[in-house]
């Protein structure tokens, strides 16, 4: 869920979801407008930045329009490009900018006045409003400030990488000038998706400053201010609401374009990249300027950007002489931005390629509230692979409900079947709800089998789980013992601890005896 208002704006037009297939021998971007698809020239947008895009198709379909579209990185491929709505509001990882790029797919716009049909609206009216009165003062200080409340003490507690997950919070001590009350200062108004009661989102001021960012830039999100801050050892905030701009306008991933930048500097300081390769850019840790200028060059493919425009991975491919001691990334994609030394869940997040190696793929092994995860000895690493497989089939089954999962963190999840009966006239439990998540992980998972994904592949970095460990700063002396955990998760599944492959009678279980048919012959 990316957020904005594309996804409820796409149902508006009569559609829940749009595939493509084929590649158009000319750039194009499909128009539903009340219904009605059809695919338009977008010879005139190839090379316009999202903003800009949004804007020229707004006037061409109508008002009230709502478009999803790539930059100029999702044109010229790049494996960290994403899609873009509501000028910010970002499909962030895997590379999918290159997807609707390969296809010559400049955007997708949708317009339509249609009606959800609703199985219990009055009901559902009610409850709305029964569990908007019961959001607490998470809520509140999630309204005031949005994600990146508390960056601050997330690095001095260990959680927020630094340096390129080399280093610790005794390298960034000014981690406070980018963090909630500095970056509240210079927001304009607040901004919400979809008619969101919480609206943690913000639009900036304008900046007249050394970054001159215009009115209505998108507020940069936690990951975006860690990943462009504390892994480079940025203090300069106007740089990275700079840097959030050019990457929603070119439709970068700002986690990978900020993991890319840092891996970069790393590699400029042991001499692996020099002067010569960046045209003399010093690339140096905490160099805001250098750090703006490479990212513009990663954007649009020019000169040592050319070399990085594909993330930590092939970059390092690329420049060889030990290189790839700095990439931080899990099968190719770059490391999100919470530490499992300091939160072990997102060990087993990070390496479970089914949510897609993002934060956002569990809910980890902390109860919601109303739900009971099963018990563990929180002082071992050993016991979790229960709880851990929970809470990610909490999150993939919230993900495919299209509601925020940053919502309904603050509600009771009862309120998760309460809001899918009352729209559908079904009649689920939230154990029902639970094996649906689990039914969309071994749909995944089973994918990734068939096209020769093994778990193998999957490794995570050493920095990232502590090998060596660390000597100062809050996570001192800590090792993540991944293969513990991941055995641990994967024995939760059912899934073979060395293939990854989900048992015959596992898949059976869940109804998807197709998916076994292809896996395990008939």
């Amino acid at each position: 869920n990316s957020g904005g208002d594309f996804g409820p704006c796409l149902k508006f037009a009569g559609y829940d979801a749009v595939f493509f297939t084929g590649i158009s021998s000319a750039p194009v971007y499909l128009a539903i407008d009340n219904g009605k698809p059809e695919l338009r020239t977008a010879e005139h947008l190839w090379g316009k930045d999202t903003n800009e895009t949004e804007a020229v198709i707004e006037r061409e379909v109508g008002r009230e329009t709502r478009v999803a579209s790539i930059g100029p990185a999702g044109e010229k491929l790049s494996l960290i490009s994403c899609i873009i709505n509501n000028r910010g509001r970002a499909a962030g990882r895997s590379g999918l900018g290159a997807v609707m790029g390969s296809k010559r797919l400049k955007a997708v716009a949708v317009r339509g006045e249609g009606q959800v049909p609703l199985a219990n609206p009055t009901e559902l009216e009610a409850a709305r409003k029964r569990h908007l009165g019961q959001l607490g003062g998470a809520s509140k200080i999630f309204r005031e400030f949005g994600t990146c409340s508390g960056l601050a003490y997330l690095v001095q507690i260990g959680d927020t990488p630094v340096k390129n997950w080399g280093g610790s919070a005794m390298d960034f001590p000014a981690a406070a000038a980018i963090s909630d009350r500095s970056v509240i200062n210079l927001q304009e108004r607040r901004y919400g998706c979809w008619h969101c009661p919480v609206a943690c989102g913000g639009l900036m001021k304008a900046s007249s400053g050394q970054y001159c960012y215009t009115a209505g830039a998108h507020k940069p999100e936690y990951e975006t201010l860690a990943s462009f801050g504390s892994l480079c050892l940025n203090d300069n905030l106007g740089s990275i609401i700079e840097l959030n701009d050019i990457c929603n306008r070119y439709g970068l991933d700002t986690i990978s374009a900020g993991a890319t930048v840092a891996f970069a500097i790393e590699c400029y300081e042991k001499g692996i990249i020099t002067q010569k390769d960046t045209e003399g850019i010093e690339l140096r840790w905490g160099n805001h300027r250098a750090i703006v200028e490479t990212t513009q060059r990663i954007a649009k493919r020019e000169g040592i950007g050319e070399i990085l425009a594909d993330g930590v991975r092939h970059a390092a491919e690329r420049l060889g002489k030990g290189a790839e001691e700095f990439a931080v990334h899990i099968h190719g994609q770059e490391a999100p931005m919470h530490d499992p030394k300091r939160t072990t869940y997102y060990a087993t997040a990070y390496l479970d390629a089914t949510p897609g190696r993002h934060t956002q793929g569990s809910y980890g092994t902390k109860p919601a509230s109303g739900l009971q995860f099963p018990p563990f000895d929180r002082q071992t690493m050993a016991g979790r692979g229960t709880a851990n497989k929970m809470g990610s089939d909490l999150m993939h089954v919230v993900n495919c409900t299209g509601l925020c999962s940053f919502g309904l963190g603050f509600m009771d999840a009862s309120a998760l079947p309460e809001f899918v009966n009352l729209a559908t006239g079904w009649n689920l439990t939230i154990n029902d709800l639970l094996s649906t998540g689990e039914r969309i992980a071994n749909m995944r998972q089973a994918f990734n089998i068939r096209e020769g994904i093994r778990v193998a592949d999957f490794k995570m970095p050493n920095r990232v789980i502590g090998i060596p460990a660390q000597e100062v700063g809050p996570n001192t002396g800590k090792t993540v013992e991944i293969q513990t955990l991941c055995n641990d998760y994967m024995v939760a599944r059912d899934w073979d601890t060395t293939s990854g492959m989900p048992s015959k009678k596992k898949l059976l279980e869940l109804g998807l005896q197709d998916v076994s048919d292809i896996l395990w012959g008939k």
